[in-house]
């Protein structure tokens, strides 16, 4: 079933893949399958919660072929690695994390997927890097602060094309470790519906402890 170019193969629904950018190339170990003279890569739900959220139901996550994505918290590349291959050359990601550590490996990352580009910038400081990025169709983010929901806010104001849409990944214990995680959620969800247009909701256990993912869309 192809779900924005997002394939589950031999009919097995408790994995997915995307089809591989660059062909006998892993950037994670994940485990590639041959189908019909295509290569795919197997995404693996508990090192992405983009993935864990799509296999726990999400039936859409917007990003398409062609798009133009801000992802927020990039990391090392795991996930984003999965949306180089799903947007193709015809899209584009703006990669962004504050820390060289991580950024440094992304930069590996990036040498052969030519369609992500690593931005070394903090994402709740947004006028910093406004001269570095374009206005974006899609906004992901996976960021482990406090403040998390604020700096996704403040970058859709900036950044996310009206009726674009953008996902959120929360962490609950980043926010407060002593709280119920579920009335956390309730209280992003709270705060989002009077930004945004909340289109789906996904808590994302077992694969992602303590975790949720938003799809919204700019109103």
């Amino acid at each position: 079933m192809n779900k924005s170019n997002i394939f589950e193969v031999f009919e097995d629904k408790r994995r997915i893949y995307t089809i591989n950018l660059i062909p006998g190339k892993t950037v994670y170990d994940e485990k590639l399958v041959r189908r019909g003279g295509v290569e795919y890569r197997e995404w693996n739900p508990r090192k992405s919660k983009l993935a864990a959220a799509i296999l726990r139901g999400c039936p859409n996550i917007f990003i398409r072929k062609g798009s133009v994505v801000l992802y927020l918290g990039s990391s090392t590349g795991t996930t984003v690695s999965h949306v180089s291959d799903i947007v193709g050359r015809e899209g584009f990601i703006f990669a962004m994390d504050l820390a060289p550590v991580v950024t440094r490996s992304l930069v590996f990352v990036c040498k052969y997927r030519n369609n992500i580009a690593p931005v070394l910038a903090d994402a709740n400081k947004p006028l910093d890097f406004a001269d570095k990025i374009s206005s974006v169709d899609i906004i992901y983010q996976d960021i482990a602060q406090k403040n998390q929901l604020d700096i996704f806010l403040k970058n859709i104001d900036l950044f996310l094309k009206d009726g674009g849409y953008a996902l959120l990944a929360v962490k609950a214990r980043s926010i407060n470790v002593g709280k119920n995680p579920k009335d956390i959620f309730r209280e992003i969800k709270r705060e989002l519906e009077n930004n945004l247009i909340i289109i789906d909701y996904r808590e994302l256990e077992p694969f992602q402890k303590d975790h949720c993912m938003f799809v919204c869309k700019k109103k």
